[in-house]
C-alpha cells in the first residue's frame, strides 16, 4: 500500500478514487470545512461507464483504499511516497499551501502534477526550454525554486470533470472519462513507483448490482517527456477561446464554430511542440480532439473563472506564445488570445479595486 498526498480535494479526488480501488492510502489536502466533510462523509465520484444507462457512483467509503483529508498545516510531507499536485497554479501561493510546497521540495519526495500549467521544475527537463525566461507566467514562480526536477513530473490532466450545481464539495462528477497521460521522472525509482500505480489502477475493479464493472479514467505512464503536451493544442483550440471579450462560450462552440480556424491553431501549437522535442506520435490528432470536443457543452474553469472575477488563473497561453518566442516564432491567435486574457485579467483587478475603494 503506498501512502499518496494529493493537493486538490476537487479534480484530485478522481485521482483519489482511483488510488482507493486500488488499495492505497490518500490524504486529500484542502479547507478545513471540506476537510471536515470529507472526514465525516468521504468523497463521491459520478463516471459515465460505456454500456450503462446513467453515471455510476462510486463512493469512497466503499473502496478498500484509505481515505483522509487535511489541511496543508496538518501534512508531514516526509510520511508519503508520492505528492499529486491537483490544485490550479495561482493556488500554490495561498497562505499555508505555500508552506506545504516548501515542505514537500525539503522532504524530496517525487511530485506527479495533474495540472494544465506545467510546473517549472518539469519544464526544466526540457533542454530547448529556458524555464528562467517564463516566470512571469506563473502567479509566484518562486513557489517552485527549491523542487527537483528529476524529482518532478507532469501527467496531462484530460479527464473533464466539474462539481454539479447544487451538490457539496465532497461530490465530483466525470464529464470526460479520459485518462491522465503521464511522463516518466527522471530516476527509475520514482518511476517504478509511478508504474506500480498504473498497474494497479489496472487491474482495480468496482462492483456494481453483483457485476464487476471496469471504471473509467486510468494512470498511463510513458517513457516520453513530451506526452503531457498533448494538452496545449487543446487548451488553445478549446478551453482559452471560450473566452470572450464579454462573457464566454461552451468549448463545443469554440472549437466547432470555425472548424477550419480550430484546425489551425491545433496544427500550430502541435508544431511548436515537436519543435520543443515531441514526437508527433506523442501528441492527439486534431480530429480525436475534435470528436471528443463535440461532447463538451460547457465552458472551460478558464473561462467559468474569469467571467466569475478571478484575479489569476492558469495561463498556458501565455506560456506558450513565450515558448514561441524562445523559438523565433510567432502567430496573431495566440498573441490576440493572450491579450484578451490579459484585458480580463486587469478588468476583474480594477473592479474587486473599485469595490474595496467603495
Amino acid at each position: 500500500m503506498a501512502s499518496i498526498l494529493i493537493l486538490g480535494a476537487s479534480y484530485g479526488s478522481l485521482l483519489a478514487t482511483k488510488l482507493l480501488m486500488a488499495h492505497h492510502r490518500v490524504t486529500l489536502v484542502c479547507t478545513a470545512p471540506t476537510a471536515a466533510l470529507i472526514n465525516r462523509e468521504g468523497t463521491v465520484v459520478r463516471f459515465p461507464v460505456k454500456g450503462r444507462e446513467g453515471l455510476v457512483e462510486v463512493a469512497s467509503r466503499e473502496l478498500p483504499g484509505i481515505l483522509q483529508a487535511a489541511t496543508p498545516d496538518e501534512v508531514d510531507p516526509g510520511h508519503f511516497d508520492l505528492a499529486v499536485l491537483g490544485m490550479q497554479e495561482s493556488q500554490y501561493g495561498e497562505d499555508g499551501v505555500r508552506d506545504l510546497m516548501q515542505r514537500i521540495a525539503a522532504a524530496r519526495i517525487p511530485c506527479l502534477a495533474i495540472m494544465n500549467m506545467p510546473p517549472l521544475p518539469y519544464l526544466r527537463r526540457i533542454p530547448r526550454v529556458q524555464a528562467d525566461l517564463l516566470k512571469d507566467c506563473y502567479t509566484d514562480p518562486d513557489v517552485w525554486a527549491a523542487f527537483d526536477p528529476d524529482l518532478v513530473t507532469l501527467a496531462s490532466p484530460d479527464p473533464q470533470a466539474f462539481r454539479p450545481a447544487g451538490e457539496p464539495k465532497n461530490v465530483l462528477q466525470v464529464g470526460l472519462p479520459t485518462n491522465f497521460k503521464a511522463a516518466r521522472f527522471s530516476g527509475e525509482a520514482p518511476t517504478r513507483l509511478l508504474r506500480r500505480l498504473e498497474a494497479d489502477i489496472e487491474a482495480a475493479h468496482f462492483t456494481v448490482d453483483g457485476q464487476p464493472v471496469d471504471i473509467p479514467v486510468k494512470l498511463k505512464v510513458h517513457e516520453s517527456l513530451f506526452v503531457p503536451l498533448a494538452k496545449w493544442p487543446m487548451l488553445m483550440t478549446g478551453n482559452y477561446r471560450c473566452i470572450r471579450a464579454h462573457g464566454m462560450i461552451p468549448i463545443q462552440e469554440a472549437v466547432h464554430g470555425d472548424i477550419e480556424r480550430s484546425r489551425a491553431i491545433y496544427a500550430w501549437v502541435s508544431d511548436l511542440c515537436c519543435r520543443l522535442g515531441a514526437d508527433p506520435a506523442d501528441l492527439v490528432p486534431f480530429e480525436k480532439y475534435a470528436h471528443a470536443a463535440a461532447s463538451l457543452k460547457k465552458p472551460s474553469s478558464a473561462a467559468r473563472a474569469l467571467d466569475a472575477g478571478a484575479q489569476n488563473i492558469e495561463r498556458v497561453d501565455a506560456l506558450v506564445r513565450r515558448l514561441a518566442v524562445q523559438l523565433g516564432l510567432a502567430n496573431h491567435e495566440i498573441q490576440e488570445m493572450v491579450g484578451l486574457i490579459d484585458a480580463r485579467l486587469a478588468g476583474n483587478r480594477l473592479a474587486r479595486e473599485e469595490r474595496i475603494a467603495a
